[in-house]
């Protein structure tokens, strides 16, 4: 803002997004983004908007922008459960990357060839991911809470030509069957690494980690066009099957940007983000973390006790990422309340819709430092609305749009409103231009309204806008909801629940505590048979969704209804049931 002599940060965001190109340009420079050939425009919109080329003509790796520190610097700060404290520079992980992509290459594992990873976000695993994209191989990550059946679709829609997983999770003193799962989801050939010292029998295809590792520390980048595909992840829509989302090489610029502005990580930071390299959070972390020349904290344990604030505390943290169930269960145990957490500059909270007094006793926690809220998408690299460490903080709402993004709330007859559907406003760096198992245009822009005579894109989220501002986050105006962080639609989890023996059909809705905070499960269903108690019936509920889909949704309510509310063409009217559901 001073180089550009803006003395408000709504005059430099309206810079930002009335001249895209210079700011882009700038953001490019400001993270020290490596190219082997330098770009000829930073945007060409001349294929329309719905397909901009960013940094058109360049050459490069990301991975080159991640390893651009001090040889001796941290790169990543690990601690196993009950373990101690432990870090890797960034030569060594360069090395280990280095390592791991000769690997590749001595498996016959060709530049192209997509790699599946389906385990806990370690070292290692933040080591393959980086070794794999430098390799030029496409990564399909896959959340290790997945079921069996979960995986299996993932691997389908991505055909990977080799998996890395783990033998098992340990987490909470438990030891929870992960190489187990990959297996019965029909993987190819796994690349197993030991978590325990059981010994588990192996298919014949399958090898361990010490015995896939090269020796060898050299490896040249494949230099890739910007538009080439890096990642696949997945988000659920509105249909059964997960979205598959390709992220390419500008989509890190998005994400390294949001964490250079927007959360202030510096040169020599330690960022901590409990998450997976299955949800969007995990590679926004390696990239947000390395590409600013920042330490990536990693606790391989649940987040949820004192080992967790003691590691936060000893890693000397100075970002720490939330999901609210996090921190609304640190509030009812008080269990980090005696940490030092004194060198924290700034916590986030992203992935369900805050509650004020909980994010209000974190900020408690380190001495009142204040939280930025986040909120974006997979298909965004990044937020679309988050907070600035350079304008006031108030708990649970957003102080701005994303630097270099625009948005328009719309209401239901599509004309500008305070509070409704947020539409985003292309080009914006990093936004999806394909989807590997749908039609993007119809996904994002078909029948979109037009807005200053340009097309609109859909994302699905409501927003509201305060009076003085600021943001609020309403959850979804569609039929997929944020549960634990997680994105799932509610048609997946009608097809397992209607499978039970006393449901003739349901609706699975997203509803807001009274209080705010994150969205409860709610089950509504037509009786088939009163044949079981309701007792029954919620454990029935609860366990096939756990089994068959992620034991991290919990069922808050089964409520039972007489008939489901349809619109004329006889489509479920889930947004009435939630009006129902959250009439005082």
């Amino acid at each position: 803002m001073q180089g550009h002599h803006f003395t408000t940060y709504e005059d430099f965001w309206q810079w930002s997004v009335q001249h895209k190109e210079d700011f882009w340009q700038e953001t490019v420079a400001n993270l020290g983004i490596q190219l082997q050939q330098p770009f000829s425009s930073i945007l060409d919109i001349s294929n329309g908007i719905e397909q901009p080329q960013w940094l058109q003509g360049a050459q490069l790796n990301i991975v080159d922008s991640c390893f651009q520190n001090d040889a001796e610097a941290t790169a990543v700060i690990f601690q196993k459960e009950g373990g101690t404290l432990e870090k890797i520079s960034q030569k060594g992980l360069e090395n280990l990357v280095n390592k791991i992509a000769n690997s590749l290459r001595n498996l016959n594992i060709q530049v192209g060839d997509t790699i599946a990873i389906d385990m806990p976000m370690t070292l290692e695993a933040v080591a393959i991911y980086l070794a794999a994209i430098k390799a030029g191989n496409p990564v399909a990550t896959i959340a290790d809470s997945f079921t069996p059946n979960e995986i299996s679709v993932r691997l389908k829609i991505t055909q990977p030509k080799i998996i890395f997983t783990q033998d098992v999770l340990l987490r909470a003193g438990k030891t929870l069957p992960l190489y187990q799962k990959v297996v019965e989801a029909a993987a190819p050939k796994a690349v197993v690494i030991k978590a325990s010292n059981t010994e588990i029998q192996l298919r014949p295809e399958d090898i361990y980690w010490d015995d896939f590792l090269s020796d060898k520390t050299d490896f040249n980048s494949v230099i890739q066009s910007p538009d080439d595909t890096i990642t696949i992840l997945f988000s659920s829509g509105t249909t059964g099957e997960p979205k598959a989302i390709p992220w390419t090489h500008t989509t890190p610029i998005k994400g390294a940007s949001d964490g250079y502005y927007h959360h202030n990580i510096q040169p020599g930071d330690v960022v901590c983000w409990p998450t997976n390299l299955g949800w969007m959070m995990g590679p926004w972390l390696i990239f947000a973390a390395l590409i600013n020349k920042a330490s990536i904290a990693l606790y391989y344990g649940a987040p949820m006790g004192t080992g967790f604030g003691e590691f936060v505390q000893n890693a000397k943290v100075t970002m720490l990422g939330v999901v609210p169930s996090i921190v609304k269960n640190w509030m009812k145990t008080r269990c980090n309340e005696n940490m030092d957490w004194n060198t924290i500059k700034c916590f986030s909270s992203t992935g369900e819709v805050s509650n004020p007094k909980e994010m209000e006793y974190l900020m408690q926690l380190a001495n009142v430092k204040p939280v930025i809220e986040y909120c974006g998408g997979t298909e965004i690299g990044g937020g679309y609305v988050t907070s600035t460490m350079v304008q006031p903080n108030i708990a649970s709402t957003f102080s701005t749009q994303a630097l270099g993004g625009e948005f328009v709330l719309l209401d239901e007859k599509h004309q500008p409103a305070t509070k409704g559907e947020l539409f985003l406003i292309p080009p914006i760096m990093g936004l999806s231009n394909s989807l590997l198992n749908r039609n993007h245009h119809k996904v994002y822009f078909e029948g979109t309204p037009t807005f200053r005579g340009q097309p609109l894109r859909r994302h699905g989220d409501q927003l509201e806008r305060l009076e003085n501002g600021y943001y609020k986050a309403q959850g979804r105006i569609d039929d997929a909801m944020n549960l634990g962080g997680i994105k799932v639609s509610s048609v997946q989890i009608e097809a397992i629940v209607n499978s039970l023996p006393f449901i003739k059909e349901t609706a699975a809705i997203a509803v807001s505590p009274s209080g705010g905070g994150p969205s409860l499960l709610v089950i509504y269903y037509v009786e088939k048979t009163a044949d079981f108690s309701d007792e029954e019936r919620y454990a029935m509920a609860k366990d096939s969704i756990k089994k068959q889909l992620n034991p991290l949704f919990k069922v808050a309510d089964l409520v039972k209804i007489k008939e489901l509310p349809r619109t004329a063409s006889g489509k479920v009217m889930r947004r009435k049931l939630r009006e129902i559901y959250e009439k005082p």
